[in-house]
């Protein structure tokens, strides 16, 4: 296994005899000790905990626990960083299931210092303080492991991040899987998340959607397989989850999805006794694609409230918090059903580049796409100038991305596209014919299945694709280039054309 390395201190716990004392001592490969520490056996569990000094990453050790004349002894044990990673079936998918499979499950052996555990799904209605079942005990990776089964163990995602990790930092990596397929976020969520954003507690208010395919009750996965782990002291989350609730409960997820990362953030800091930092790096894939040619909006309404409405993180209601988009990793033919993309190597990358920037913090690492920071309209003749916060790569020239939402008066106002014209190092100007008098909104690639495969129309020169976004824009004043328009994260405005 892996535990946290330094600075933080890593928890270890376990059951005993209620009141008894158990002593624990961390050895060497030589079986030199390298510390000793005791704690007593509390209730109501009967269970004991101790916070190790912090430890310099490397192994092996073996740690031993003793109770009177019983004693348990853990052996290979490297000091690294430990992530965990959940979600529903895009982080459920395997090794076994993602493009060049073959190739990634035979490179599994050259990383003998990254290990994998695995949580079997389980569900439970009151908050549990062990995991029901393990899949996949602490393990070092080979390919039956990590290719052991469609949508069982292990996570592709979060294999090809913590092998990404390893080969960038040195430092061993453990990785803990939890997630199950078909579940939307209130499953995950304790009673304090649903509290928080209105939504009901009692279990037996849910009714079951017929398109999901996993447990939907509220807080029935948290109380199973996220409470058992609280006490681990971690360096990092990926989440990889949000299909569920393009059907469910869709526009509560700007407030479930920061709620769900402060509720996780404030209870691993708690569980493991301060050691888990309070502002846990928790990095997240943005909805990929689906249906090509759907009318419905929920996909992009739910990417769009994966940013808590404001289409970039970290921000401020989001701190310490990255971002994969993935709207450009389209997988019309996968065997596995268009929702579930194989390209996870993509989204693998992408992850690494926030968590590098925001977890172990590489300042000067581009890890965002362009997103827009300034507008200008040009009245007279009839285009709008949008630059934006980084250079431009523009990819794909017939796609119509653009859309403005015009009007005559102050709403509503109708949506329709604005063609780009024009594209230097880091403005779009885009021709709105049809669209003379008010532009109150200005929104890109909102679509379920906005653009082919690495194909969206704008990338940094990084490759990052520049992501979705829904503003609004107000007067601002006038320039020599025409009349500024401030750029606010939207609101009202109609999300879909059935709407206007």
């Amino acid at each position: 296994m892996v535990l946290q390395q330094k600075p933080s201190g890593a928890v270890v716990w376990g059951h005993g005899e209620l009141g008894a004392m158990v002593t624990l001592t961390l050895s060497g490969a030589s079986g030199l000790v390298i510390m000793e520490k005791t704690a007593q056996v509390k209730g109501p569990s009967g269970t004991w905990t101790i916070v190790l000094e912090p430890m310099d990453r490397g192994g092996p050790y073996a740690l031993t626990a003793e109770q009177g004349l019983e004693n348990v002894t853990l052996r290979d044990i490297y000091f690294g960083d430990v992530w965990l990673c959940s979600g529903q079936s895009n982080m459920a998918m395997t090794v076994l299931q993602v493009a060049n499979a073959s190739q990634e499950l035979a490179a599994a052996a050259r990383y003998p210092y990254v290990r994998i555990f695995a949580a079997a799904p389980a569900r439970s209605s009151v908050e549990l303080e062990d995991l029901e079942q393990i899949d996949l005990p602490w393990s070092i990776p080979t390919a039956e492991n990590l290719g052991h089964g469609n949508f069982t163990y292990f996570s592709a995602v979060c294999w090809l991040l913590g092998r990404s990790l390893y080969d960038a930092l040195g430092s061993p990596i453990g990785l803990v899987e939890v997630a199950w397929g078909g579940t939307p976020i209130e499953a995950w969520s304790s009673h304090r998340v649903l509290k928080a954003c209105g939504l009901p507690e009692d279990t037996g208010s849910t009714s079951p959607h017929q398109h999901l395919s996993g447990p939907q009750i509220p807080s029935v996965l948290w109380n199973a397989m996220v409470h058992p782990l609280l006490n681990m002291t971690l360096r990092g989350v990926a989440w990889y989850q949000g299909e569920a609730n393009t059907f469910l409960n869709t526009d509560q997820y700007n407030c479930t999805f920061p709620a769900l990362i402060a509720d996780w953030r404030w209870a691993f800091h708690t569980g493991s006794a301060r050691q888990t930092e309070p502002l846990l790096p928790f990095g997240f894939v943005q909805l990929s694609t689906y249906r090509r040619g759907s009318a419905d909006d929920s996909f992009t309404r739910l990417r769009w409230h994966q940013t808590a409405d404001l289409g970039v993180v970290p921000n401020a209601r989001m701190p310490s918090t990255f971002m994969a988009v993935a709207m450009d990793l389209g997988d019309e033919h996968s065997p596995y059903g268009s929702i579930h993309p194989r390209d996870k190597q993509n989204v693998a990358h992408r992850l690494l580049l926030g968590a590098m920037a925001v977890a172990y913090g590489d300042k000067g690492l581009v890890f965002q796409g362009p997103f827009p920071t300034q507008a200008v309209l040009e009245v007279t003749r009839g285009l709008l100038n949008v630059t934006y916060s980084q250079e431009l790569i523009w990819r794909q020239r017939d796609a119509q991305a653009f859309e403005v939402c015009c009007s005559s008066q102050a709403s509503p106002c109708q949506w329709l596209l604005a063609p780009v014209v024009a594209v230097g190092s880091r403005t779009v100007t885009l021709a709105l014919s049809g669209c003379r008098t008010l532009v109150l909104g200005l929104r890109y690639a909102w679509a379920e299945w906005p653009c082919e495969y690495q194909a969206c129309p704008f990338y940094n020169p990084q490759g990052l694709p520049a992501p979705p976004f829904l503003l609004d824009t107000l007067p601002a004043g006038s320039t020599a280039e025409g009349r500024e328009l401030l750029l606010l994260p939207g609101s009202g405005f109609p999300l879909n054309k059935e709407d206007e």
